[in-house]
């Protein structure tokens, strides 16, 4: 059986630095910090009292308000990057075969606000079970793909991925391998997550994993920086509309880039820290070259996870050291993180947003924050630190990485026709 060519045709986002795709990408460019004091709850008695919030999310600009009810912001969030994308490829208003258009998505934790919502309610009651009847529609995690596909008619594969903050990446590879496989046309694919909330604060500050920088929230993602202490809990979506080749060259879409592979590993290590010498991240590295084909000096840019966790940077520059050898030296690193903060289950999608940019723009985004060298990190490695840089990306690599020890990269390339 031959593999199908999958391309990306469509996209949408909103994140922290903007509510579209060109906000999104003109913040990256320009090196914005989408951190600022957290506004959707009091955080004062919070160790971390700040965020990387989407800016002034009103759901009523986008839903009315009966709808807006039934929908946590999670799967309001997916809503709205997938009715971007959907729109950017022109996928409604071509004649396309709707059983032949399926939504993959992915969260990491989905309807985490309402959860909250309805037990505090009971818990602040007489004991009566007086629970909200959307309230397990809005909160279980495939709920947002169901939204996707009932809003468009898409009746092909639907599901939800879930494997933390590699969901979104997992959701990508899936969609894929479906297409690849023949098993669908269209994939509207990405992922949503929705945690700034005092469960999802509160909870990863008792994990000792948020900074807890609060006089300084703009600088505080600083991955690679000596002086990091932790993520930033970011929020948002991301969604690309992956298409099998022939389908989009046959409708005249508009193609952004090719994805070439997708690869998944497990550190079988820990449940939240990382393999220390970055076994699993070298193993996921190493198998999405092989199966693309590409050798590693084909490789341009990589956008790393890069979380800004002192154990996270440094195993996964290890393991782009074991994986590339010298020309590790000749490669653009970066970590968007240091802008979007930590969009958890979704971050995966927004991250190959920016670097199928990359390849469009030939502009590979910052990492923004370095102030102070890391004596145990490599020198010559060009970890892109503070503005953007110019040069041609045909090869793009995106790594996710999960709690629990999930590993994911996506491989993608300027399309060569």
């Amino acid at each position: 059986m031959e593999l199908k060519r999958v391309v990306v045709t469509g996209l949408g986002a909103l994140t922290p630095l903007g509510n579209t795709v060109s906000e999104y990408w003109n913040g990256l460019k320009n090196g914005v910090s989408g951190a600022a004091p957290i506004t959707r709850f009091d955080a004062s008695k919070f160790k971390t009292q700040f965020a990387c919030e989407v800016k002034g999310y009103e759901p009523e600009n986008y839903f009315d308000r009966k709808e807006a009810r039934k929908m946590d912001y999670f799967s309001q969030f997916a809503m709205i990057v997938a009715d971007e994308a959907v729109k950017d490829a022109r996928l409604i208003e071509d004649n396309v075969d709707l059983d032949r258009i399926g939504v993959i998505w992915g969260s990491g934790i989905g309807g985490l606000r309402t959860f909250q919502e309805e037990c505090v309610n009971f818990a602040n009651g007489d004991g009566t079970p007086r629970f909200n009847p959307f309230f397990i529609p809005k909160m279980i995690v495939d709920i947002s793909a169901g939204h996707i596909s009932i809003k468009h008619g898409f009746r092909g594969p639907n599901f939800v991925t879930v494997s933390a903050c590699a969901s979104a990446t997992n959701a990508l590879i899936d969609a894929y391998n479906y297409i690849r496989l023949g098993m669908a046309d269209v994939i509207v694919s990405g992922g949503s997550e929705a945690a700034v909330t005092e469960a999802g604060v509160g909870g990863f500050n008792a994990l000792k994993a948020l900074s807890e920088r609060n006089d300084s929230p703009e600088t505080a993602s600083r991955p690679f920086d000596a002086d990091r202490d932790g993520f930033v809990l970011g929020e948002g979506a991301g969604a690309l509309i992956l298409e099998e080749y022939e389908h989009a060259k046959a409708r005249g879409a508009k193609i952004y880039a090719e994805i070439i592979g997708g690869a998944m590993s497990a550190d079988a290590y820990h449940i939240t820290a990382p393999h220390p010498e970055g076994r699993g991240a070298y193993t996921v590295m190493k198998n999405v070259l092989q199966q693309s084909g590409i050798n590693t000096e084909e490789v341009d840019y990589i956008n790393v996870h890069g979380t800004s966790t002192p154990l996270g940077d440094l195993s996964e520059v290890k393991a782009i050291k074991q994986v590339f050898g010298d020309h590790a030296y000749n490669l653009n690193i970066s970590s968007t993180k240091s802008m979007t903060g930590h969009l958890l289950g979704a971050a995966g999608a927004v991250e190959a947003i920016a670097s199928i940019l990359a390849i469009q723009h030939n502009v590979v985004p910052p990492t923004i924050n370095h102030f102070t060298d890391d004596e145990n990190l490599d020198s010559r490695l060009n970890l892109t630190f503070n503005k953007a840089q110019e040069r041609e990306v045909r090869v793009a690599l995106s790594n996710t990485f999960g709690f629990g020890g999930h590993n994911t990269s996506v491989l993608f390339r300027q399309l060569n026709d």
